[in-house]
């Protein structure tokens, strides 16, 4: 096994914070983006890689889990290295760190598909890159995501997000980069709570919301610049002080499936002033 490779150095921006002055969902999967493109150029597989070739590691599962909360202007590093390697793609793994206390925030556990960009259609690996993957795995600690059920139906969904996908929002594969997903099943979560009376102006008044704790996150589709996005979201389980929320993503002009998440939030108190 090798050592870690630090892949991210940065900070958290006063405007990346949300309502409950914690570090949003969407700009840690910013940092994590990042972070897998600089550990698959260690192994030939970066940004230069998919420029050249039309091919590339393609986001295709994660399961984040969040420990610790980061606020505006604390400063963060990951180290990440690889837990997997197959012919079909490489799992790569993230711990991302407070640098100011040495604390552990996050870990992700993401599985990537070796694709020809053009068609999402699979590429396998050849023997040398698979070796050269190899020579970053790692010790990884994380426990195995736990099974959670998909719903069957959408039945009780509510319509949280509509919208297109700007051409800022696009990453080096030319698809929607991963916080795109995030914003809008962020978004979307606030009409599902709304549903149920936790609109904006109770959680002010009352001083509550909600922080996610566990992401399992899969992008069977791809949305592309002008594409329309649509979310659609339902409660899977309530429990005294957490939820657990599904969120489907569908391009709006073919209804293919693009992206699913479920996640688990747990109730805060708001920091700020109502």
């Amino acid at each position: 096994m090798t050592t870690w490779i630090e892949t991210y150095r940065g900070t958290v921006h006063r405007w990346e914070v949300d309502s409950v002055d914690h570090f949003t969902v969407a700009y840690y999967f910013q940092r994590f983006a990042d972070a897998s493109l600089a550990l698959l150029e260690t192994f030939g597989l970066g940004p230069e890689y998919v420029a050249n070739t039309g091919r590339g590691c393609v986001p295709a599962a994660s399961y984040v889990r969040y420990l610790k909360e980061l606020r505006a202007g604390d400063i963060l590093h990951i180290q990440s290295g690889v837990i997997a390697v197959d012919g079909a793609g490489i799992t790569i793994g993230h711990e991302l760190f407070d640098t100011g206390r040495g604390a552990l925030c996050a870990t992700v556990e993401e599985r990537t598909r070796h694709v020809e960009l053009a068609t999402r259609a699979p590429v396998a690996l050849s023997v040398d890159q698979q070796a050269a993957a190899r020579a970053c795995l790692v010790n990884w600690a994380g426990p195995p995501p736990e099974s959670r059920p998909q719903p069957r139906g959408a039945d009780g969904f509510v319509e949280g997000a509509r919208e297109y996908v700007k051409a800022g929002e696009i990453d080096v594969y030319c698809h929607s980069a991963p916080p795109f997903y995030i914003h809008r099943f962020s978004a979307s979560n606030g009409h599902v709570i709304a549903a149920f009376g936790m609109t904006p102006a109770y959680q002010r008044e009352q001083r509550r919301g909600f922080s996610t704790f566990e992401f399992q996150l899969a992008f069977p589709g791809a949305l592309k610049s002008g594409d329309p996005a649509v979310v659609k979201s339902g409660l899977l389980h309530v429990g005294t002080s957490s939820l657990r929320v599904f969120h489907r993503m569908s391009n709006g002009r073919t209804g293919e499936l693009a992206a699913w998440t479920i996640a688990d939030e747990r109730v805060e108190s708001l920091l700020l002033s109502s």
